[in-house]
């Protein structure tokens, strides 16, 4: 089996009593190693989060509508996104990036256990955290309200078969409306980030809600293998897999809670579009990974609620035969 480094160490730490992971207040990327920071690149200092952007980025942001007025908008909406964004009183001010290319090493688990690989769940947090904050730190540069559309994804290079690239997307925007005075934003302060469309964006503030903040939660797991006399008992019979069930059950709550955390120290009042992906990577048949993600919510104060008078999304059945 593969592992890695610490992930969000500071994030979430072993429970000797049940094996679980505690997932504490999200706290800065470069506080979440144990007694190690983690550069954000090169010689940026690793506290400098809110503003951190790599220098490659620079010249782009720069000539982006955020943070210069004369400059053009960028973003991966589609041209109805667009003009639905319009109508939700939000304008879109640049494609944002962040992206974290991590090794992950190595962590040995027991043939005929079921357990969690905690190294390796760390590792694939940290991984991720990491180029979320870098998405999220390039929307601060451009004073926007919050993140719609964010993708997650994860590439590999022919150039580097051990390593990974953790990739996070989306398109920065601002509320046009209530002198921007930022009632739109995470109870933080800064941008929210959702991977709502616009379309679902749009329904969501016409409801009252905004959202606060995509949430995940991961696990990565191994499940037990089968010895040669529990296979020939269960040779031409119907019967439940006991043992794989346990192990898939217990990731899968395992990444559920930890998403479910995640929404609770965002100061959200729930989660919509939660999903939970399984993916196998390149740790062996039995490793596989749990991947929990949604938008966490709130309720929106009756001043910042869109109008009555707003359009609505409606839905047209065709009759023909």
């Amino acid at each position: 089996m593969a592992g890695g480094r610490h992930d969000r160490a500071g994030r979430q730490r072993a429970d000797s009593g049940s094996g679980r992971l505690r997932v504490p207040a999200r706290r800065p990327v470069a506080h979440r190693l144990q007694g190690e920071s983690v550069p954000l690149f090169s010689n940026r200092p690793a506290g400098d989060t809110s503003s951190w952007e790599p220098q490659a980025a620079d010249s782009r942001l720069a000539q982006t509508a955020g943070a210069n007025p004369a400059g053009v908008f960028t973003s991966d909406l589609s041209v109805s996104e667009y003009v639905l964004l319009g109508e939700a009183g939000f304008e879109p001010l640049g494609f944002v990036v962040g992206s974290s290319i991590y090794h992950v090493g190595l962590q040995v688990g027991r043939w005929s256990q079921n357990q969690e690989l905690q190294v390796l769940t760390q590792a694939m947090y940290n991984a991720r955290e990491l180029a979320i904050a870098r998405m999220r730190a390039e929307a601060d540069h451009l004073g926007a309200d919050g993140i719609v559309g964010v993708q997650l994804r994860m590439q590999m290079y022919v150039w580097g078969q051990d390593v990974l690239e953790f990739i996070a997307t989306g398109t920065a925007v601002r509320a046009m409306s209530n002198g921007g005075d930022g009632a739109h934003r995470a109870p933080d302060g800064r941008a929210f980030t959702s991977d709502l469309s616009a379309q679902d964006f749009f329904r969501l503030l016409a409801a009252g809600a905004v959202p606060v903040a995509f949430v995940l939660g991961t696990c990565v797991y191994h499940i037990a293998h089968q010895s040669l006399m529990q296979t020939l008992r269960q040779t031409g019979q119907n019967q439940e897999m006991i043992q794989f069930t346990q192990g898939i059950y217990e990731a899968r709550e395992l990444a559920l809670a930890r998403m479910q955390a995640e929404a609770e120290q965002a100061q959200s009042s729930g989660i919509v579009g939660v999903d939970v992906a399984v993916s196998n990577h390149v740790w062996g048949e039995h490793a596989t990974e749990f991947l929990a993600t949604g938008t966490a919510i709130r309720r929106l104060s009756a001043e910042h609620r869109l109008p009555a008078t707003s359009p609505k999304p409606t839905f047209t059945l065709g009759l023909d035969i």
